[in-house]
């Protein structure tokens, strides 16, 4: 139970502002909180929290495996976008609750704060420690209905957006067991209602992973495969976190043959983790606490960088490799090509805001350290010739962060805020504030000619970039400090390289705009530009990403003319609506229809109006959903494979539109 303040103010009330009583709480009771204020328990009511209605439900099904009591779930999403979790565990209990007098079924869908996970006996770990999972997707529903199959009987009861129709049922006998939680979000409640398949998929993937021996099936009923199945994947790990490593790495050139396997059960929080090195030049640390994905790191990490850095150090300086080298290596060096992932259980997990991102248990520091040290220590003298190749990788990346840093001095010098810095092709605007400011990363000198023509000099300021900028996933980072399309980015951004923690965060002290836009060509070229500049984000500016400054511009893709009737349209569909409701005397000929193949095409006032203009224009917010996900997917468009990336286009190429 919550209180707010109340919004309502009588007049009498507002004439005496000095008066405030007991008339001016407001009482939110049960699930009616959750309504007022969903954010505060699911993050968002955009699609972020419209998943994670699923996480919730799907969480109880894993804490049910991880008690040993269920190995199979499905997923279903209907064609109506309501979603199906079915599990074959224990069942929720269906018997009366000695204290509220009704069944524990209804008591752990009405009531926050309620579930077996407070009980230590009942469940050693689990991810839902908050207990307001399951009741929140309930409060959040327009219908739901449980259906358990517990001691050979079969339960159900349905809620309308979390208050009860009836009370807990008995319907009938099986020799089933497990519960079926379906489920319809509210279109109220929620900006956006419909379910990204991906989405689901790639939280689903990694849940097997991380759950070596669980069956999760996902079924999408809304699409209808060639053969006539709906769409859909069955997930399955036997090798559990080595998996997971081999298939974020399946798309980068191995340095060592087998990832090494890291497991500690002595501790009171055990700890699994599984890493390998690549030749790539990035990091890429995953961490989970009790299955959650923790992309803030936390404790855990700090603990396994720690006992990596010490360990490896320790052996490079015993092997006499580091003898000869006059600079100093740094923790960073022996992270480079690293591809892990962390997996800890912790009973009573802390973590920092109920999105849970960021681990703060001090005692994880210790157990990972210790179980990181000692198994690596071990087999780094077990495979003494893979351990001279880790170290050698070690040294070349200490040596090319030292060329890397005189490469990003050179490229900071240059005073930003002298205004004689600034890119020769910027056409910055006139108002100074970040907050409200724009940058428009326009590709091709002709586009941005029209950008700055049509464009609001106020507030939005136009680059111009030459070509396809660098692939930064297949160059070392020294050499892209020396790209000059880079250098004009980094320096019309304002940012810099090196925080107090470390030299290689990007620095947003400086950073001139809160909004960078991508605009590119709706074509081939365009597509293959807006990927390489969200590659050079990705990799060594993510922080812009996870602040919500990067943006994607969608310009239209045709112009129906009828007459004096103009209309724009972004899709195919739209673009069929819009030919029949323009020509309402079905002389579909009559329309004439103009394909934008390039931002060049338009005129400055076209651009302005259906791109540039913030009432108009449609922008698209970069996110990152799942760092391991779009590592993966970044390594694999951008990286040297080439059978995975035919794949991914063999795969995908149903969706793409063919122009004829």
């Amino acid at each position: 139970m919550k209180a707010f303040f109340s919004k309502n103010m009588s007049e009498e009330n507002a004439k005496k502002p000095s008066e405030y009583g007991a008339g001016n709480i407001q009482i939110l009771e049960g699930l009616e909180a959750v309504r007022k204020r969903p954010a505060m328990y699911i993050g968002d009511v955009g699609i972020k929290g419209l998943h994670h209605l699923i996480w919730e439900v799907v969480d109880n099904s894993v804490d049910e495996a991880l008690a040993g009591h269920c190995d199979t779930i499905h997923v279903t999403v209907h064609e109506d976008n309501s979603i199906t979790v079915e599990d074959n565990g224990r069942g929720i209990p269906t018997d009366m609750h000695p204290k509220e007098k009704r069944s524990a079924l209804e008591v752990v869908l009405t009531v926050l704060h309620a579930g077996g996970k407070f009980d230590k006996d009942t469940y050693k770990v689990s991810g839902g420690l908050h207990g307001v999972g399951v009741s929140c997707v309930n409060a959040l529903s327009t219908d739901l209905k449980a259906t358990v199959h517990r001691n050979g009987v079969i339960f159900e009861q349905e809620f309308k957006i979390g208050v009860p129709q009836y009370p807990a049922r008995e319907i009938g006998k099986t020799d089933k067991r497990g519960t079926i939680i379906h489920f319809k979000p509210d279109d109220s409640i929620f900006t956006v209602t419909e379910f990204r398949y991906e989405t689901i998929a790639t939280r689903l993937r990694e849940m097997a992973f991380l759950n070596a021996g669980i069956r999760i099936f996902l079924t999408d009923l809304r699409e209808i495969e060639e053969d006539g199945k709906p769409k859909s994947d069955e997930f399955y790990s036997e090798g559990g976190l080595v998996e997971f490593v081999q298939y974020l790495d399946e798309t980068k050139e191995k340095i060592i043959s087998e990832p090494i396997y890291i497991e500690s059960l002595d501790q009171d929080v055990p700890v699994q983790v599984a890493m390998s090195y690549n030749n790539s030049y990035s990091e890429n640390v995953v961490s989970y606490v009790n299955t959650i994905n923790t992309y803030e790191g936390g404790t855990h990490v700090t603990g396994f960088r720690r006992a990596l850095t010490r360990t490896l150090k320790s052996y490079a300086d015993k092997s006499g490799m580091l003898d000869k080298l006059k600079i100093e290596i740094s923790g960073d060096d022996f992270r480079e090509g690293l591809t892990a992932v962390i997996s800890v259980k912790v009973a009573e997990p802390q973590f920092e805001g109920q999105t849970k991102t960021k681990l703060g248990n001090s005692d994880v520091v210790g157990a990972v350290d210790s179980a990181v040290s000692e198994t690596l220590q071990f087999w780094l003298e077990e495979h003494p010739k893979e351990a001279k190749t880790i170290v050698g990788k070690v040294i070349l990346a200490a040596q090319a962060r030292h060329a890397a840093r005189k490469a990003r001095e050179m490229v900071q010098r240059k005073n930003v805020l002298g205004g004689g810095g600034l890119p020769g092709k910027l056409a910055d605007c006139a108002n100074s504030d970040p907050t409200v400011c724009e940058l428009y990363l326009v590709e091709g000198d002709s586009a941005g000619g029209s950008a700055k023509q049509g464009r609001d000099r106020d507030f939005q300021a136009i680059l111009p970039l030459k070509g396809k900028i660098l692939n930064v996933e297949k160059a070392h980072e020294h050499k892209i400090y020396d790209n000059d399309e880079i250098k004009n980015i980094l320096t019309a951004l304002g940012v810099k390289f090196g925080t107090a923690d470390d030299d290689k965060e990007l620095d947003l002290f400086g950073l001139r705009y809160h909004k960078i836009i991508i605009m590119t060509d709706a074509d081939i070229d365009g597509s293959h530009i807006r990927t390489l500049i969200l590659t050079l984000f990705f990799r060594y500016m993510r922080n812009l990403i996870e602040n919500g400054y990067v943006y994607i511009a969608l310009p239209p893709l045709y112009l129906l003319k009828r007459g004096k009737d103009e209309r724009y349209c972004w899709t195919e569909e739209e673009r069929k609506t819009l030919i029949a409701d323009m020509a309402k005397d079905g002389k579909e000929d009559s329309v004439n229809i103009q394909r934008y193949k390039g931002l060049g095409e338009m005129n400055p006032e076209q651009l302005w109006t259906t791109t540039m203009d913030p009432n108009m224009r449609t922008i698209k917010q970069v996110t990152i959903d799942s760092a391991a996900e779009a590592d993966h997917l970044f390594s694999m468009l951008m990286g040297d494979e080439v059978a995975p990336r035919r794949e991914f286009i063999e795969r995908n190429a149903k969706y793409a539109k063919i122009d004829t």
